[in-house]
């Protein structure tokens, strides 16, 4: 293992260890990276010993900062672009309502013994008479080569202990693409409930890893099959189930979701547009209705989803600003490109689009081809050609009108100016001609055709001009 210890910074840290006469070792996720051949840049030294002790003489041999955790007992310094986190060797105990352990000084093996993970319990030794030596007791290499998630102990025991380790095994098992241990799946069924003693911000801190792995679907189907996801984000779960009257269902819109979500992972790493994927079929349970001419619809659903974002952003400790607004809105637009591609598309329409889109044309335009996910590849060949003709028009309107992020080219001052009114009704409604106006193609997107414009709808309302225009 020497060959992977190229780094200069472990042979100073075996040195260090070895004036104080303490034992010390890298362990965990660099290790288990190091298999995987995996970059990674946060390193975990276990020390046999006083960890925060034996990390003040690092840093002050390093020349740089050290930050302590006394509480965890930790403490971590930054070494050029790594991250460095000191432990001291422990064992621990648990109580039933907390997933805070009862920590005591142990040795090597108390410390693997608690790990999450036996992919997590390897660790190299950094002292000079046995530098390199891999420590492995619980086959953690054997579960790399089989791609297996498997905990060092009872797998009961390790999950009741701390719940989040059942967030982590799938959230390890979607990053990775590793299976979870029969054992490990019983453990986590038979302890999901315990998942309500770990705050909300710690399980969607899990969730969003799952949701921004390379294949997202992998980690849901986990939670659905356990029985995590009815606890941690029911709305979700309910979207599962097909419901079938007189010969006619609908699709499963579970397992459609996740198929848009995987969709929208190929295509983008940003989470917030994952979860739009997530969310934009949200409403179908709350609006799905049977009619025995035309069968199952979902009117609406985009309407009410968006209204459901707030409360489950708040619900799940997500932040209420921008990035929940934009998830709203790709909810609440998400049909509108879709039925662009299904019709004769009009300049009217696609400038309305973009103006209600702004800034996030794109990735609505991406969240919609994520959608089509039938499996008619006929349709689904004609929807994409489609899609590109409501691109190229995209494209052409908005070069043309410039509406994306528009901005009134008369503004309620300037009408007030033009017929000496106050803030009101009828300011209100002139710029909303003029808006309307511009939208339906009526004038240009222009100040001239916009004041003559005003002057023409004005006139209607019996409201004259104090002053001529320019």
């Amino acid at each position: 293992m020497e060959q992977y210890l190229c780094n200069p910074l472990f042979k100073k840290l075996g040195s260090i260890a070895d004036e104080q006469g303490i034992s010390v070792f890298v362990i965990g996720g660099y290790v288990r990276d190091i298999f995987l051949k995996r970059q990674s840049k946060d390193i975990d030294i276990l020390v046999i010993g006083n960890g925060i002790d034996y990390a003040e003489k690092v840093g002050k041999a390093l020349g740089t900062a050290v930050s302590i955790f006394k509480n965890f007992g930790t403490a971590m310094l930054r070494y050029n672009d790594l991250e460095v986190e000191f432990v001291g060797a422990r064992k621990e105990s648990y109580r039933s309502n907390s997933r805070k352990p009862i920590v005591e000084d142990g040795t090597l093996e108390d410390d693997q013994k608690r790990r999450d993970f036996t992919i997590n319990t390897l660790a190299i030794s950094l002292n000079k008479d046995s530098y390199g030596e891999l420590t492995d007791p619980f086959k953690g290499i054997e579960d790399m080569d089989l791609r297996l998630i498997r905990t060092p102990l009872d797998a009961r025991e390790t999950f009741s202990d701390d719940p989040l380790r059942m967030m982590r095994a799938i959230r390890f098992a979607a990053q990775l693409h590793f299976v979870i241990d029969e054992e490990a799946i019983n453990a986590i069924k038979l302890n999901k409930e315990r998942i309500g003693i770990v705050s909300k911000e710690r399980v969607t801190d899990e969730l969003n890893k799952i949701i921004l792995s390379e294949c997202p679907s992998v980690g849901f189907e986990y939670l659905f099959d356990t029985g995590l996801l009815e606890l941690i984000f029911p709305q979700m779960a309910q979207l599962y189930g097909v419901e079938v009257i007189n010969g006619k269902g609908h699709k499963d819109n579970f397992y459609h979701t996740l198929e848009v979500l995987d969709n929208v992972a190929a295509m983008s790493d940003d989470l917030w547009l994952r979860w739009a994927a997530i969310l934009h079929d949200i409403a179908k349970p709350a609006t799905k209705r049977f009619d025995p001419l035309h069968g199952w619809s979902f009117h609406g659903h985009e309407d009410k989803g968006a209204r459901m974002v707030p409360k489950i952003f708040s619900q799940l400790k997500l932040p209420l600003n921008e990035k929940m607004k934009f998830v709203q809105k790709l909810v609440q637009l998400h049909l509108r490109p879709i039925v662009l591609a299904q019709a004769l598309i009009t300049d009217s329409a696609v400038r309305r689009l973009l103006f209600d889109a702004g800034e996030d044309i794109e990735a609505l335009m991406l969240l919609c081809h994520a959608d089509v996910t039938t499996k008619n590849e006929y349709k689904k060949k004609k929807y994409r050609q489609n899609f590109e003709l409501v691109k190229q028009k995209l494209k052409s309107v908005e070069e043309r009108d410039q509406i994306r992020n528009w901005q009134p080219p008369v503004s309620g001052n300037d009408i007030m100016e033009l017929f000496n009114l106050k803030a009101g009704k009828e300011v209100g409604l002139i710029k909303n001609y003029i808006r309307e106006g511009i939208l339906e193609g009526e004038i240009s997107n222009t100040r001239d055709e916009a004041l003559k414009f005003a002057l023409k709808k004005a006139g209607e309302l019996g409201l004259k001009p104090v002053r001529q225009l320019l």
